[in-house]
């Protein structure tokens, strides 16, 4: 049974119900189960955040337990995020040509799947392997959650929808850093950092089984192939951007990391020119390049990307200050975290009550956070406490809850259906390309400002810097956050 024919089964006065009026002619109808599955969808996007994150926390256990190089440590936490950031609009894709059940089904086994072999490493080389793997799987469901919400959802609870999705990526980022700590003192069975990942396990089975019992039998699916000169060719180069960022610090940045950054530019330049000629020849794009073009969207990737970017560089750069600098074991680092998430949650659900410029909002207050930890460090110096730094903490949580949440209702909800998977993909992308460029840009800054200087004061120093730069960074996100509509 069609998705339309289930909701009219159990809609038998549809045709008068007062929120039809406010309904657009191509808007799906409302899926009856929409609520119910929800929760079951934002699993997907709490797990690949959380996943993301935790291994910040674990990475002395890592290091420690298996071998492992400083090389091979920078694998393990980028090679999920360039594999993951690199799949995203393939993905995207993928579900709007298979359908958006399938491969959330698909990606959520095959997610769990690899937790699972991340868990049973025993060398470094197993656990970067199925860590790339678990990227991949991340890429191949997170777009699908996003299109079944703007597929279920009606046009005016869509927004709401959304905003329960964008508070999921912070809730799950944050996640990552408190109980991550929490999970790696508890020390569960004996199972010391690879809990981290079979906590995933039973998540994800049972995720994957109310999803195959919820969501609807059959969704919308378009009527082409797969263009693979576009799916391979953005991935390339993505790779060929994140793979050198990942890998450069701690190799020195030897020569190949530069020409693949170099050779990057041209590559994306020649799949979009292919993916516009395709587009213009009504073939179907990987990527639609008139999305590009409009304003709404263009600068909700930029935002989406400038958040997270800072985001992730400010959540790595006070893990180090807190752990290192300050001395606290993963446990007490991790619960110092637990402020700014209640603050992140909190005000992502009162987002809605500030009005049509909460995006703007919610980046000058993060700005203002990021503004009081630089001007903290610098008055406290060697004497800063994680006391001190909670107050910028909870500001910048409560700031990017406000925002990050109401930039993908603002953008998502003017995507027709039958793009979906595609715009999902675009926009997530952004936002895993701006958490690997934050973690990467911002952790060579810290560790270049950090130099030979050991203590507190070189960590306080570092941090400093860090913030400062996240603050240029909230800048930006603000100006461009003018560019969003006013409704």
């Amino acid at each position: 049974m069609s998705l339309a024919a289930e909701h009219a089964a159990t809609q038998v006065s549809d045709a008068t119900a007062p929120h039809r009026q406010q309904r657009h002619d191509d808007e799906p109808p409302p899926y009856p189960q929409r609520w119910r599955v929800l929760p079951v969808l934002l699993s997907a996007m709490f797990m690949a955040m959380f996943d993301y994150f935790v291994v910040n926390v674990a990475a002395p256990s890592l290091q420690h337990d298996l071998g492992a190089s400083d090389s091979a440590i920078e694998l393990v936490v980028g090679g999920y995020g360039f594999a993951y950031a690199s799949g995203l609009i393939t993905g995207g894709r993928l579900g709007d040509l298979w359908g958006h059940r399938r491969l959330f089904l698909f990606g959520m086994t095959a997610f769990t799947a690899a937790s699972l072999l991340c868990g049973l490493a025993t060398s470094p080389t197993l656990l970067i392997s199925a860590r790339i793997l678990q990227g991949l799987t991340a890429a191949a469901m997170v777009p699908q959650l996003l299109a079944l919400i703007n597929l279920m959802f009606p046009l005016h609870e869509r927004a709401k929808a959304m905003a329960a999705f964008g508070a999921t990526i912070g809730i799950g980022a944050v996640s990552g850093q408190a109980l991550g700590g929490v999970l790696l003192d508890a020390n569960l069975f004996g199972w010391g950092w690879r809990t981290i990942f079979f906590i995933n396990v039973p998540i994800g089975l049972a995720a994957a089984t109310l999803a195959a019992r919820w969501l609807p039998s059959r969704d919308r699916r378009a009527d082409t192939r797969l263009d693979p000169v576009g799916a391979i060719g953005i991935s390339a180069a993505l790779a060929l951007i994140l793979v050198p960022i990942t890998l450069g610090r701690p190799e020195g940045w030897p020569v190949w990391t530069w020409i693949a950054i170099a050779a990057s530019v041209p590559l994306m330049a020649a799949v979009l020119r292919y993916e516009s000629r395709l587009g213009r020849r009504g073939g179907a794009p990987v990527l639609a390049t008139e999305l590009l073009r409009e304003r709404v969207f263009a600068a909700g990737m930029v935002i989406s990307g400038g958040y997270l970017t800072f985001f992730a560089g400010f959540m790595l750069c006070l893990t180090l200050l807190l752990q290192d600098g300050l001395g606290l074991s993963p446990l007490r680092a991790g619960l110092a975290f637990a402020p700014l998430g209640i603050a992140f949650a909190l005000s992502s659900v009162l987002a809605r009550r500030f009005g049509k410029r909460v995006v703007t909002i919610g980046a000058t207050v993060s700005l203002a956070g990021l503004l009081l930890t630089a001007g903290l460090l610098l008055a406290r110096g060697d004497h800063t406490t994680v006391g001190w730094l909670e107050p910028g903490m909870i500001v910048v949580g409560f700031g990017n809850g406000l925002a990050l949440p109401s930039i993908i209702g603002a953008v998502l909800t003017r995507i027709q259906p039958a793009r979906a998977g595609m715009a999902a993909g675009a926009l997530t992308t952004a936002q895993q390309f701006g958490n690997a460029s934050g973690v990467t840009i911002l952790g060579t800054v810290f560790f270049s400002v950090l130099g030979r200087s050991a203590g507190v004061h070189g960590y306080v120093s570092a941090m400093t810097v860090a913030a400062a730069l996240c603050a240029a960074l909230a800048v930006v996100v603000l100006g461009t956050s003018f560019l969003l509509p006013k409704r």
